[in-house]
C-alpha cells in the first residue's frame, strides 16, 4: 500500500490490523446503529445459522456444527442488519421523489432508505411510483404475459437469495407459461463452474465438505478474498493453519484476510491483540494468468514424475486412479509436454522458480484442497482454467479423497440451490421428462436466454417482459448502457424485492415493485410458521425460520407472490397424476413444494423428514464416491491450448505498454450489488469508492502518481472474421491508489466499473461477462461531483 493521503471524497490510510478482530466487533455495532436496528432485535443475530434460527441471507459459506454461540461474521451481520432495519421505505418516499431524482442518487444512499413496505407501480405520466394492490399488480402481470406473442418474449431472473421453495415454484410456473429464460446470478459469477466441470468429473458443483478441511495438508485459494466474501471461511482456515497446513493465496492482489486472521471467537487473540497467519505462500499471477500457471504447475509435476521414474523414486503421479479412475490421460501429459515454458511464464506473470516452489509444495502434499472464486470465473478461459484446475487435482487422485478436492466457493446463499431445483435456461432432456411425468404438461424443450443474451434480447425488443425474483439486475449485468436501454425498451418490468435499488429505476414502460419478506422474518400461512431451503457450497440442505416480525403487514412472501402471479396468469386447478398446479396449495403449505420437489429430483428423497435433522441433509455429490457421470464413465484429463490471440493481446498490440488489464472486486462493506457503507478497510480505502489500485511503477511509467485522478477507456478488441474491431467504453473520475498488484494490472470496485465491459466480452463456453480481465487505457481526469463516493 502508497503512502497515506486524503481527498476531499475520502481518504486512503493502510490498514495495519489482522483481518476481523476489534476492527470487526467496531464494525458490527457501527451498522447496528447506522441502520437503526432496534436493541431487542440484536437477539436475532444468535439465531443465525442455527437449527431453529434462519439461515443467512449472505453468503453460501457451509455451518459447521449449528451449536456456536456464534454462527455469524462480520458480513453476515451486514445483511442481517439490513434486512431487521427499523428504517422504511413507504409512498411518501415516492410522494417526495420522482423515478428521475432517485435514479440521481448513489447506490449507497438507495440502500440507506430502508425496507419496502407495499407494492408500488410506476406512473409514468408523473414519474413517480404509486401504491397498487397486490391484486392490481397481479392483474397487471397477467395481462402483459398474455399479450405476448409467444413465451419467449418474457425472461424470468432469479438471485441467488431465493430459497429452493422459491425457486422451483419460479421455473414451474415459467415453463407452465412456456419458456425456458432463466437468465440468473450463476451466468455471471459460477457459470464457468457449471459448465466446466460436469465434461471433468461429472457434476457441476464442489467434492468436499467441510470434514474435508479437517484432513486437507494443503489448500489452494486461486482468485478469492475470503475476508470480505466469505468471512466465516477465515474459522476453517485459522484452524488448518494452527494444525500445520499449508495454506497458499494465489491472487493478484495480497489480501489481509490470507495473511493473518484474528477470531473474534478467541478471548486470548482479542485480549491479546494477537492473530494466526494464514497463508505460508503468497503468488500473484498477472490478472488473467491464472490458466497458464495452473498448466504450468501441471507441467512441473509432470517433470518431476519424470525425474522420479528416472531415479527409481517414489511416483509423484497416482498412476493407479489414473489407471482406474481416468481417460484422456495421454493426450493431456503429450499436450503439456509440448507446451512453452516460455509462453507459460509470459502469460502467467510468475517467476518459474516460485511456481517450482508451489509444485514441490502440491506433489508433496497427501490431501489436497483447491478452492477458487470469481477471480477464476470472469475471464474469457474460465472454462478452460476449471478444467485445468481439474486435470492438475486428478494428476494425484485429489479427488474423491478424505481431506482432498474441488471448492468453488459460490456467492450467494442459494445460488447452487437455485440451480439445482431447475433455474436453468439449458435444462437436460431427463429433468424435463421427469417434469412432465409429474405435472403432466407438455415441457418448452428449446434452450432459453441466459443473462447476456436476455439483454441483447431486450435490447433488440425480442424480449419485452422482464421478471426479477430479488436481485439488482441492472447494477450486477456489464455494458451499463446497453443494459439500462435494454430494461427501458421493455413493456413490462418486475422487480420482486426487499429494498430499493437501482434496478426500480431503470424500468420498462410499466414497471412493479413488490415488497417481500426477508429471510429474517416470521412467514406464516394459516396460522402455521414456513420454513424455506437451502443448499451451500458444499451441497449441504437445511432449513431456515424467520424469527422477526415482518417490515410491513403488507409484505408477501417470495413463494406467495409467485404462487399468485402464476394464477392469475395460468389460473388454478389439478394436474395431471400427483402434480398439482393449484397454486394456493403451493402458497399455503411450503411442504407440498417439497413434496413435489423430491418427485422430480430423487436425491431430494424424503426432503420433509430429512430436513428435520439439525443440519440438514447432503446432496450426493458422485465424485466423492469415485462415481464419474461423464460421457466415458471416468474422470476425463482435458486439455487446453494456451490461448494468445485474446482481445486482450490484439488490444496491447494497439496500445502497447500503456494498455492495463483491468479486474473488478468487491469493496469490504459491500454484498455483491449492495453497498452497505463506503469503507473498504482491509485495502486501507475509507469513505470512497471510486478508486483504482495500480502498482507504483506503473504509475511512474505513466507520469501519474497516487491521489491522481483519472478516467478509464476499456478497447476491447475482437476478431470478426479476419477483420478486427475495436470496442470503446468509458468510467470517468476514479483515483489512483498505489497498491501490491502485478505490473500492468489494476484493481477497482464494481458496480462503478461494470460499463467498461462490453456485453459480447464473455467467457468462452459459459457467458460469463468477462469482469475480471478488462483491457483499458488511463487518462487524466478530474474528481467527480460528489467526490469519490
Amino acid at each position: 500500500m502508497g503512502t497515506k493521503h486524503t481527498e476531499a471524497a475520502g481518504r486512503i490510510e493502510p490498514y495495519t490490523h489482522p483481518a476481523a478482530g476489534w476492527g470487526a466487533l467496531k464494525y458490527v455495532a457501527l451498522n447496528l446503529w447506522r441502520e437503526r436496528v432496534a436493541a431487542g432485535k440484536y437477539g436475532t443475530l444468535f439465531a443465525q445459522n442455527q437449527p431453529d434460527g434462519f439461515d443467512c441471507p449472505g453468503c453460501a459459506w457451509p455451518d459447521r456444527e449449528h451449536s456456536s454461540t456464534f454462527e455469524f461474521c462480520e458480513n453476515g451481520v451486514k445483511a442481517v442488519a439490513a434486512e431487521a432495519t427499523s428504517k422504511r421505505v413507504t409512498n411518501d418516499l415516492f410522494s417526495r421523489y420522482s423515478v428521475t431524482e432517485l435514479l440521481a442518487q448513489s447506490d449507497y444512499e438507495l440502500e440507506q432508505h430502508g425496507r419496502l413496505t407495499a407494492p408500488m407501480r410506476y406512473d409514468a405520466a408523473t414519474d413517480h411510483y404509486v401504491p397498487v394492490s397486490w391484486d392490481d399488480a397481479f392483474a397487471l402481470v397477467a395481462r402483459e404475459l398474455k399479450a405476448l406473442a409467444h413465451p419467449d418474449q418474457a425472461a424470468f431472473y432469479t438471485s441467488g437469495r431465493a430459497s429452493n421453495e422459491a425457486a422451483f415454484l419460479y421455473q414451474l410456473f415459467a415453463r407452465a407459461y412456456g419458456t425456458n429464460n432463466f437468465p440468473d446470478c450463476s451466468n455471471m459469477c459460477h457459470e464457468a463452474t457449471s459448465r466446466g466441470l460436469p465434461a471433468s468429473v461429472g457434476v457441476g458443483k464442489g467434492t468436499v465438505v467441510l470434514e474435508d478441511f479437517e484432513h486437507a495438508d494443503v489448500i489452494m485459494i486461486f482468485g478469492q478474498n475470503p475476508a470480505t466474501n466469505h468471512p466465516r471461511m477465515l474459522g476453517e482456515l485459522r484452524d488448518c493453519a494452527r494444525r500445520g497446513a499449508t495454506i497458499v493465496s494465489i491472487n493478484p492482489l495480497r489480501e489481509r484476510g490470507l495473511e493473518r486472521f484474528a477470531s473474534p471467537q478467541d478471548p486470548v487473540e482479542m485480549i491479546t491483540l494477537s492473530s494466526t497467519p494464514i497463508a505460508s505462500l503468497f503468488l500473484q499471477p498477472r490478472v488473467g494468468g491464472d490458466f497458464a500457471l495452473i498448466k504450468a504447475l501441471a507441467k512441473r509435476v509432470l517433470e518431476l514424475d519424470d525425474a522420479a521414474v528416472a531415479t527409481n523414486a517414489a511416483r509423484v503421479l497416482d498412476v493407479a486412479f489414473i489407471a482406474e479412475h481416468t481417460t484422456g490421460f495421454d493426450a493431456f501429459t503429450a499436450d503439456l509436454r509440448a507446451e512453452s515454458w516460455d509462453v507459460l511464464l509470459a502469460e502467467s506473470g510468475v517467476p518459474r522458480a516460485t511456481i517450482e516452489q508451489l509444485a514441490q509444495v502440491y506433489a508433496k502434499g497427501e490431501r489436497v484442497i483447491a478452492t477458487w472464486g470469481m477471480g477464476i470465473t470472469q475471464h474469457k478461459n474460465s472454462v478452460a482454467t476449471i478444467q485445468m484446475l481439474a486435470n492438475l487435482m486428478l494428476m494425484r487422485g485429489n479427488i474423491g479423497r478424505l481431506g482432498a478436492g474441488l471448492c468453488p466457493v459460490r456467492g450467494h446463499s442459494n445460488v447452487q440451490g437455485n440451480r439445482t431445483v431447475g433455474i436453468e435456461e439449458r435444462p437436460t432432456d431427463a429433468f424435463l421428462d421427469r417434469m412432465e411425468q409429474v405435472f403432466g404438461f407438455e415441457q418448452p424443450r428449446h434452450h432459453g436466454l441466459d443473462v447476456v443474451a436476455t439483454i441483447a434480447a431486450m435490447a433488440a425488443k425480442e424480449v419485452k417482459v422482464f421478471v426479477g425474483l430479488g436481485g439488482n439486475f441492472a447494477v450486477a449485468t456489464p455494458d451499463t448502457e446497453v443494459t439500462y436501454a435494454a430494461l427501458r425498451s421493455c413493456a413490462l418490468t418486475v422487480n420482486i424485492t426487499t429494498k430499493l435499488n437501482r434496478s426500480h429505476l431503470v424500468h420498462g414502460r410499466a414497471a412493479l415493485i413488490l415488497p417481500t419478506l426477508g429471510r429474517t422474518e416470521i412467514d406464516e400461512r394459516q396460522g402455521v410458521p414456513q420454513g424455506v431451503t437451502v443448499e451451500d457450497s458444499m451441497s449441504m440442505v437445511h432449513v431456515s425460520y424467520g424469527i422477526n416480525q415482518p417490515a410491513s403487514p403488507d409484505l408477501l412472501s417470495e413463494v406467495a407472490i409467485v404462487a399468485r402471479m402464476a394464477e392469475a396468469t395460468l389460473g388454478s386447478g389439478p394436474g395431471v397424476g400427483r402434480g398439482s398446479l393449484a397454486w394456493a396449495t403451493y402458497r399455503d403449505d411450503y411442504a407440498r413444494i417439497r413434496d413435489d420437489i423430491a418427485l422430480v429430483f430423487d436425491d431430494f428423497h424424503d426432503y420433509n423428514e430429512r430436513i428435520a435433522a439439525p443440519g440438514g441433509f447432503h446432496l450426493p455429490v458422485g465424485p466423492r464416491q469415485m462415481k464419474w457421470r461423464t460421457a466415458s464413465g471416468k474422470a476425463t484429463f482435458i486439455p487446453h491450448a494456451v490461448a494468445v490471440d485474446t482481445p486482450i493481446a490484439r488490444a496491447r498490440q494497439r496500445h502497447g505498454d500503456k494498455l492495463m488489464v483491468m479486474m473488478t472486486t468487491r469493496s469490504h462493506d459491500q454484498y455483491n450489488t449492495t453497498i452497505y457503507a463506503l469503507d473498504d478497510r482491509y485495502r486501507g480505502v475509507f469513505g470512497m469508492r471510486r478508486v483504482i489500485f495500480i502498482n507504483q511503477a506503473d504509475l511512474d511509467m505513466l507520469g501519474m502518481k497516487a491521489g491522481d485522478w483519472v478516467d478509464v477507456r476499456s478497447v476491447w478488441v475482437e476478431d470478426d472474421d479476419g477483420v478486427e474491431r475495436e470496442t470503446v467504453r468509458r468510467a470517468d473520475g476514479f483515483m489512483l491508489v498505489a497498491y501490491d498488484i502485478p505490473r500492468g494490472c489494476l484493481g477497482a470496485y464494481y458496480p462503478e466499473t461494470n460499463g467498461l465491459v462490453p456485453l459480447a466480452s464473455v467467457a468462452d463456453g459459459a457467458g460469463t461477462p468477462t469482469s475480471k480481465s478488462i483491457p483499458v487505457l488511463l487518462s487524466p481526469g478530474a474528481m467527480p461531483a460528489g467526490g469519490g463516493r
